[in-house]
């Protein structure tokens, strides 16, 4: 994340790709996103803004596989602790304070499996097979 606040044209950039998250979430809020086409693809755009803030300074395909390795295994990670926050919730029934607070974990890791890792994994993959690419055409640099 240094690196997206590294330079002031880093910092532009990364400002940029906030408003864009912003900007498509607020879309999504209006056009909402139960059972509606237009407005979850417009979540996904504002999550795929979101990483991008953070990772649009990155030229190495390495960088990009990390991300996509850590976004495939925080979705089996956040599925399982949704899971497990439900299922304790559920246990709590008689303290209503935990209760809440476990509905509230289970729902949080829920949006994060399903509205962060895969534009994650996206965008690690796609970044990951760009730059692979855009590396290989590069003649080394001279040291």
């Amino acid at each position: 994340m240094l690196e997206a606040l590294s330079t002031p044209s880093n910092r532009t950039r990364t400002f940029v790709w906030f408003a864009v998250c912003c900007v498509l979430s607020a879309a999504a809020a209006v056009v909402g996103i139960s059972d509606n086409l237009p407005g979850i693809l417009l979540a996904f755009g504002a999550a795929i803004a979101l990483v991008l803030a953070f990772v649009h300074p990155w030229r190495s395909a390495k960088k990009f596989q990390h991300l996509l390795l850590g976004s495939v295994i925080a979705l089996v990670v956040t599925g399982v602790l949704h899971n497990v926050f439900h299922g304790a919730a559920d246990m709590a029934e008689g303290i209503v304070v935990l209760k809440g607070l476990l509905q509230g974990l289970g729902v949080a890791a829920f949006l994060i499996a399903i509205l962060i890792c895969p534009p994650a994994i996206l965008v690690g993959l796609v970044g990951s097979v760009l730059m692979s690419i855009r590396n290989r055409r590069q003649p080394p640099a001279i040291q």
